[in-house]
């Protein structure tokens, strides 16, 4: 057997890329990745935060990845050590904090959509995770808010909101999968990762939200990156066994 790569990196979005959204990793996708580590290096980066992810990929996670990505890289993993943490509450300050989430959560009550259920904002460790809906919503509820919001354009909306209200925040905003959008400060996107991977010569990245707006656009983008965009995890294992086996 060929020894391991390590001058190469295959970095992953979680939803749309190696699950359905917020649905649980195929047997078939874990068995894909454990296989595919052993050819070159492994990583994962969400905009979720671990716990998150481990409900989608399973209990081992950090077992799974040379570098796992929580948050955008804003709590960072090398194989079980964590190697960096990012605050938003150091970073933007109380008051202007409380300012922020006292408009989002204004903004929602007033918001005219077909349900509404609880949690509107999820506050992570680098980043808040607005849901119109709110991210209590059942599967079947998910499902049918992002159908209504391709068409109604609700997310999109309040951003655009946002970017006018709070533009000295240099804040960055990102739709990413069926029911939510992020907030962080600028720099903050998936390319915030890269910083820990900058010493391997060839970074891939898999994502299905490539396109302007979508929480993989930028690191998709990025000149480091050799990007793909990906319709769901069936593709993703296509294409890797297509440059990697």
């Amino acid at each position: 057997m060929a020894a391991k790569k390590t001058d190469v990196i295959a970095l992953f979005d979680v939803d749309g890329t190696l699950t359905k959204p917020r649905l649980e990793a195929s047997q078939e996708t874990l068995d894909f990745l454990k296989e595919l580590r052993t050819k070159i290096l492994v990583g994962m980066v969400g905009g979720s935060d671990l716990v998150k992810q481990r409900e989608q990929l399973g209990a081992g996670v950090l077992d799974m990845f040379d570098y796992t990505f929580s948050e955008n890289g804003l709590v960072a993993y090398k194989g079980k050590d964590l190697i960096a943490e990012v605050s938003l509450v150091d970073h933007l300050g109380e008051a202007k904090l409380q300012k922020l989430l006292n408009f989002v959560l204004a903004y929602v009550a007033k918001l005219d959509i077909p349900v509404k259920r609880g949690t509107f904002i999820e506050f992570r460790k680098g980043m808040l995770n607005v849901s119109p809906i709110g991210r209590n919503c059942s599967q079947q509820e998910r499902c049918a808010f992002e159908e209504y919001d391709n068409k109604a354009g609700v997310r999109k909306a309040f951003v655009e909101v946002l970017q006018k209200e709070f533009a000295d925040y240099k804040l960055r905003y990102s739709i990413g999968g069926q029911i939510s959008f992020d907030v962080f400060p600028e720099g903050w996107d998936k390319t915030f990762a890269l910083r820990y991977v900058e010493h391997i010569p060839t970074i891939h990245f898999f994502g299905d939200k490539t396109h302007p707006g979508g929480n993989d656009h930028e690191i998709f983008m990025s000149d480091r990156t050799v990007g793909h965009t990906v319709k769901d995890p069936a593709e993703t294992m296509k294409i890797c066994k297509e440059l990697f086996f």
